[in-house]
């Protein structure tokens, strides 16, 4: 697996990581919890025929500039700045987990920033009928567990890559998670379903179906509350971070939906 192109962009005045692979028009991802500690299969078999650039969000691997994001506002108006500066206004924008939660934000307050919009399990709604669990309040064994269906997935993905400082690494992996919380916590709710319905991008819901994180549930609620065309499909075997689980599945649904 060869490795990304890499550049640097600035939002608020600190460094973020920009990862770019690929030939054919543009795909932007927004990773889930966890972020993007290296690249991943998943972002492989999109780039067979796209561009794939894969921004980090403030604080998550390869990024900082959390710290000074207080406010809900905050956060979609530096996502905002970091997909304009990454290459990414007007392209097709495919969301994980909490980067889903953004993406549904941008297509639904920027709608002529996104092209075609693809949602992996994402933030932003909470039921009290089918509580999401926190991931924040997990025991460190059992956050493997909880993230993907296979645990060893989650584990390679935060494994220490080749060279990485065994002091640096934990401290940036728990501050990724920090972020994650500074955006979402408590529980992931952040009000989007009062702003789905500005959402007229094409949308493709995709779900896992062991989500132990969210409920598939939700996949229902976002795809009714979209207001263009939104489908839904659920991806057997796969958890919370579907990408991790399926690649190759999950990225047959997002290039079939991209067309």
């Amino acid at each position: 697996m060869s490795e990304p192109a890499t550049s640097t962009v600035e939002v608020n005045g600190f460094p973020c990581r920009v990862w770019a692979k690929g030939s054919g028009p543009r795909v932007g991802f927004l990773a889930g919890l966890g972020g993007l500690p290296r690249w991943i299969p998943f972002l492989d078999r999109l780039a067979e025929t796209r561009t794939v650039i894969a921004p980090s969000l403030p604080g998550y691997p390869g990024a900082l500039g959390h710290s000074v994001l207080d406010t809900p506002l905050d956060w979609v108006l530096a996502v905002r700045q970091l997909l304009d500066k990454a290459g990414l206004g007007g392209a097709d924008l495919v969301g994980a987990s909490v980067g889903g939660a953004f993406a549904a934000e941008m297509a639904a307050i920027f709608p002529e920033k996104v092209g075609k919009l693809v949602l992996i399990a994402p933030f932003g709604l909470f039921d009290e009928a089918a509580p999401a669990a926190d991931p924040w309040a997990q025991r460190r064994d059992d956050v493997a567990g909880l993230m993907c269906a296979e645990a060893a997935n989650w584990q390679a993905l935060v494994a220490p890559p080749d060279g990485a400082n065994s002091v640096e690494w934990p401290i940036e992996m728990t501050r990724a998670m920090e972020a994650a919380a500074r955006a979402f916590w408590p529980l992931g709710a952040t009000g989007i379903e009062k702003r789905l319905g500005l959402i007229t991008a094409p949308t493709l819901v995709l779900w896992g179906e062991a989500d132990r994180v969210l409920p598939p549930c939700y996949a229902g609620r976002f795809k009714n509350g979209v207001s263009g065309h939104a489908t839904v499909k659920t991806i057997a075997g796969a958890g919370h971070l579907a990408y991790l689980d399926r690649p190759d599945t999950v990225a047959a649904a997002v290039l079939a939906h991209l067309g």
